[in-house]
């Protein structure tokens, strides 16, 4: 079967983005990046295509003239996927254009600034019948989709508690000078939107508990600390959760964990015992029970699931990371787009940024409203 032709819409050459994306998508054999826009600096556009390597007559100058350029192209020749490496506010317009002129998707999160902008997206993507991936990227790991196949077969029993956690402390540095917090744009509402930390890193949170719980929430109460008044945006988050079977539970996000690099954590209690899994130490998955010793499970051992198995590239003992875990999302959409049986929990959907997208709404609304509980619907 032929590559699927790629193209990248930001993701320039400094961008630690676009390496990851870039590495993802040649893990698998699967894409051919061909083609871009990398950054709207056009030095550094052209300098990240000869990086690349890429014939120069397929990079661009903006979205639009890419757009405008492959379609001239042969349909064997042209892209096929686009990847769309860009602030957040730009999702949704590039992603449109795309879509309505036939392009495949693969979008960070998260996938819009608005709810509003994300169902839009859903109806084009369904009315055209296009695939669209947008990249949880941890929910590649191989332990995330063992964790996640354990909870279906009730090896923990019924849920009963569950709690996602993901700090980091980057914005520690910035947040303290105003000048400072004025520069970034995690922290400015008309790239970012109406949220920092629940866009960045709290969809994650969300996102993988629904995964592996295999349920979603549905009412949530949330509390958003901006720390300073004139900081328009949340940087450090607590809500508390009901999943649709009664289980309680709690989605905590912050970036101003001082001294905290990349740490979510997923907890899942039933009545028969609790799993628990670490971004930052992606290779074990512990099993807790209260009439055994503790258990903890490694990828790439036979014990553990198809899902698992399948997302597992090298032997037993041989640590798998983040590159890893984006080429297995990267490996389902190309399953998707040539038409081969795609299972699921191979890649995140287009649904997943939608629902992303009203768990941020919705929060940013309980927060204001007096922290109360409120719904979700989609």
């Amino acid at each position: 079967m032929k590559k699927i032709k790629l193209g990248f819409v930001g993701g320039g050459k400094d961008s630690l983005i676009g390496i990851l994306h870039k590495v993802a998508s040649q893990m698998y054999d699967k894409y051919d990046l061909v083609s871009g826009v990398f950054s709207t600096d056009n030095k550094t556009n052209i300098d990240t295509a000869k990086t690349l390597g890429l014939d120069l007559s397929r990079v661009y100058e903006s979205y639009e003239d890419m757009i405008k350029a492959e379609l001239k192209l042969d349909v064997d020749e042209r892209i096929k996927a686009v990847s769309i490496l860009t602030p957040n506010f730009l999702h949704y317009p590039i992603a449109k254009k795309f879509l309505e002129n036939g392009f495949n998707i693969i979008c960070e999160k998260p996938l819009t600034i608005t709810l509003k902008e994300a169902l839009e997206l859903k109806k084009i993507k369904d009315s055209n019948s296009l695939v669209f991936g947008v990249t949880h990227t941890y929910t590649g790991y191989p332990m995330v989709r063992q964790m996640s196949q354990m909870i279906e077969d009730k090896v923990i029993g019924n849920i009963q508690r569950v709690d996602s956690t993901y700090f980091q402390g980057w914005i520690n540095d910035i947040i303290h000078d105003k000048d400072k917090r004025k520069s970034t744009w995690r922290l400015n509402p008309e790239i970012s939107g109406i949220s920092s930390c629940l866009a960045d890193i709290g969809t994650h949170a969300f996102n993988m508990l629904e995964l592996v719980c295999g349920m979603k929430v549905k009412k949530i109460l949330a509390d958003l600390n901006h720390l300073y008044e004139d900081n328009p945006l949340d940087i450090d988050v607590s809500v508390l959760i009901t999943m649709e079977n009664g289980a309680k539970g709690t989605i905590r996000s912050s970036q101003i964990a001082t001294g905290i690099e990349n740490n979510l954590n997923i907890a899942v209690h039933g009545s028969l015992g609790s799993l628990i899994w670490e971004q930052e130490n992606p290779n074990y998955l512990y099993h807790y029970t209260n009439d055994k010793p503790l258990q903890v499970l490694k990828p790439g051992h036979p014990y553990n699931s198809k899902i698992s198995l399948d997302g597992t590239k090298l032997p037993a003992g041989h640590p798998e990371g983040i590159f890893d875990a984006m080429g297995n999302i990267y490996k389902g959409i190309a399953r998707q787009i040539n038409g081969e049986e795609v299972k699921k929990r191979e890649y995140p959907t287009i649904d997943e940024g939608v629902r992303g997208m009203e768990f941020i709404e919705t929060a940013v609304r309980s927060n204001k409203e007096g922290n109360i509980w409120l719904e979700l619907h989609t």
